[in-house]
């Protein structure tokens, strides 16, 4: 039996998709719903069970976990609002929350696999390497990205990275985001600027080292997302913290031309002034150091951008059922 945390929302929902694709029925599905239509994601997909996730915590102090046998947790749910400032909620969610799940695993003896953010990684200015010794040099830029860092911190202080497996996702895009609102992926909101306007509109840049829509980022599609995340799962022997991403940065331009394409509409870009109160917080450029898990064995291709994104847009944007199935 595998749980899987926030399993309706983005990355949750595409695991369980990939997992159903491997003949893996038995899934735990744990998440907070509230008002929006992340249980969309759920439509398509096969599991055992759902709970919401403040009543599996109380399960969890008892037996639960014993009880159905449970071979690995994913921890993937989170509260993932990089621009809220309500950090009480970011804590409660993101720290304590992952602390108490992690511990009852260790306890149980199950596989903890959990989501940490390359948000960690602040402005870049110490690099990108998942350097589990250099964890103390790294200052995110938002409360968020803190969150994150500060269970990091807490796991290597309480010296467990040899017994579990922390993922750094750097910028995920595809299908199953639609209920993310402002949160969403360029890729899914130029599809849809383009499709109703006939153009994308993009953060002009202030920064002199690069030119509007040259912003860089390393974007990784959600189904090589998933397939780095069951690697560890398939390899119980490899622990610490690894980042997932594809080694390369692209800029915000690169990303949306095979929108233009794939909508056959011809490419049409306007900038616009981001919102102060991203300025000082973002990142102009980043890219994965994928070293590390490559050298734990990982080998498979990582779909590029052109491709990844063609499929996004064709074989799911622009379609009447968008969610991986």
């Amino acid at each position: 039996m595998i749980i899987v945390t926030g399993g309706s929302g983005f990355i949750g929902s595409a695991l369980i998709w990939r997992l159903n694709q491997l003949g893996h029925k038995d899934i735990i599905v744990v998440d907070k719903f509230g008002k929006n239509d992340k249980w969309k994601n759920l439509v398509n997909l096969e599991y055992a069970d759902v709970f919401d996730k403040d009543d599996f915590g109380h399960m969890v102090q008892g037996d639960f976990l014993k009880k159905f046998e449970i071979d690995t947790i994913f921890h993937l749910g989170a509260y993932s609002s990089t621009t809220k400032r309500n950090f009480d909620k970011l804590l409660k969610n993101n720290y304590e929350y992952s602390k108490f799940l992690c511990e009852k695993a260790l306890e149980n003896n199950i596989r903890f696999i959990y989501a940490s953010s390359a948000a960690t990684y602040g402005d870049g200015a110490n690099g990108y390497e998942d350097d589990e010794s250099k964890l103390h040099t790294l200052k995110p830029l938002n409360g968020y990205g803190y969150s994150k860092h500060m269970f990091d911190l807490w796991a290597r202080k309480s010296r467990i990275l040899d017994k579990i497996v922390g993922l750094k996702y750097f910028n995920i895009y595809g299908p199953n985001e639609y209920h993310k609102k402002d949160m969403r992926s360029v890729v899914n909101k130029c599809f849809h600027q383009i499709k109703e306007t006939g153009k994308a509109r993009l953060f002009s840049s202030s920064n002199p080292e690069f030119a509007d829509g040259g912003q860089s980022r390393d974007f990784l599609y959600v189904k090589d997302a998933v397939n780095m995340t069951l690697y560890f799962w398939d390899n119980k022997i490899v622990s610490g913290i690894y980042n997932i991403g594809t080694g390369e940065a692209n800029s915000f331009n690169q990303l949306i031309k095979p929108i233009f394409k794939t909508l056959e509409v011809k490419e049409n870009i306007e900038y616009f002034d981001m919102p102060e109160i991203l300025k000082e917080k973002y990142q102009y450029y980043t890219k994965a150091d994928i070293s590390k898990i490559r050298s734990a064995g990982y080998i498979d291709k990582i779909t590029n951008i052109t491709e990844a994104v063609e499929d996004y847009a064709g074989n799911y944007l622009n379609t009447s059922d968008p969610y991986l199935k």
